[in-house]
């Protein structure tokens, strides 16, 4: 099937099939066609260029995008969207002034959402997570990873991990399934870390591997859940499965877990609300991508990425949702990058870089996903007439959106 799209007013993220992140000054430069054409063959992108070279071929589908920008879907890669129920009670009591150390303490949070999931069966766990799946679709994500990590038993990870599966059967979007079962200690094992270490490492990860459920490891490496060494720990056992590491770091506290991260060659280092000189240092020259959660920061009111300080030390920077029941229940990508413009001081080309091959990156998929580059997987964002795509996180409340294409087909 060959899809046609023509008269684009402006089409994003060209890119050469080299180049696989942009860091530093780099991301800045958002290469651009004005007035152009994109052809589809099956679903990939087969040609583009200039209106004035569009092939006469008789396409199965024509899409004029008059006054439209076309640009790549968003790559959202750190998400947790597989989950039961909601924790709507928690952000009442934030409101009420509760922190989100005090909400944990009291049995809230993470081992809330543990308690629902684990009383939750597998099909109504999947029935709840594929209309979020659906939700963000719609809002032009064409490439996700989903955690597990509300389980934190054996048989709850393992839920968690095949509801994930079923997802990425089922839908066209791209998603990478990630193992946390080190987000929290269950409160059994409150005072006895290894023995719950050793329930992931002996227990958990066998079977996961097993079944092929994962393909990257995660840990919550923060101040009162798990430390360095541990992470560590976790990181090491990932390795001897081929699980590579995505890690939550630096969320409220800066205890010298990005250094760790960088030493284990962690793909992705997440959150980063607090960085320091040292932590800038360790990511200089590595292959680990940083990535802010900016609506997180938003809905708890926690401090932001520094990512003009990040940038400006040449780094690179990808951006993701975080979308969880907790401290982000949203999985829109278009608010992410306008809250990074609005409240990071990142430029909408930074922003768009950061949330396409950026975040393809940080996800492991850049060779098919996150530009405009022949042989890159037809994910396609149609805007709606607007005259620049600074609109895009300027009219940070309005759907812009007029089409979303996964796989070479408009998402319904």
């Amino acid at each position: 099937m060959t899809t046609l799209i023509t008269n684009i007013q402006e089409l994003l993220q060209i890119r050469d099939s080299t180049v696989s992140k942009v860091s530093g000054a780099e991301m800045a430069i958002l290469p651009s066609i004005k007035n152009a054409y994109l052809l589809i063959e099956n679903n990939l992108i087969s040609d583009f260029g200039l209106m004035e070279n569009c092939p006469k071929i008789n396409a199965d589908n024509t899409i004029d995008a008059t006054g439209k920008v076309v640009l790549p879907t968003w790559c959202d890669s750190h998400t947790h969207i597989v989950y039961a129920g909601n924790r709507v009670q928690e952000f009442v009591d934030r409101i009420n002034g509760l922190s989100y150390e005090e909400i944990a303490n009291r049995g809230g949070g993470i081992l809330n959402s543990a308690k629902k999931l684990n009383e939750t069966s597998d099909e109504e766990i999947y029935e709840q997570s594929k209309l979020r799946l659906e939700e963000v679709m719609k809002q032009g994500t064409g490439a996700v990873e989903i955690k597990s990590g509300y389980g934190l038993t054996v048989d709850g990870e393992l839920k968690m991990l095949r509801v994930i599966r079923k997802l990425a059967q089922n839908y066209p979007i791209k998603i990478k399934a990630t193992f946390l079962g080190a987000h929290a200690f269950p409160i059994e094992f409150k005072e006895n870390h290894s023995a719950y270490i050793d329930l992931i490492v002996n227990e958990m990860l066998p079977k996961i591997a097993q079944e092929n459920l994962a393909d990257y490891i995660d840990a919550f490496c923060e101040t009162g859940y798990f430390s360095v060494d541990e992470t560590e720990c976790i990181m090491e056992a990932g390795k001897k499965y081929g699980l590579q590491a995505k890690i939550h770091v630096n969320q409220f506290n800066a205890i010298d877990g990005i250094a760790a991260c960088v030493k284990h060659d962690a793909l992705s280092v997440d959150h980063l609300e607090i960085v320091t000189d040292d932590d800038i240092e360790a990511l200089k020259n590595s292959n680990t991508m940083p990535v802010a959660l900016p609506s997180c920061s938003y809905f708890i009111s926690i401090p932001y990425t520094p990512a003009r300080k990040m940038l400006n030390a040449g780094l690179p920077l990808a951006l993701a949702t975080d979308f969880n029941p907790g401290t982000t229940p949203s999985g829109n990508m278009n608010f992410v990058v306008a809250t990074a413009c609005i409240k990071m001081k990142m430029t909408p080309e930074e922003a768009i870089n950061a949330a396409t091959i950026n975040g393809a990156y940080a996800m492991g998929i850049e060779k098919t996903h996150g530009s405009i580059t022949v042989g890159k997987k037809a994910n396609l964002i149609i805007t709606k007439q607007i005259t620049s795509y600074y609109q895009l996180p300027y009219c940070f409340g309005t759907d812009l959106i007029d089409n979303v294409i996964i796989e070479g087909r408009i998402v319904e």
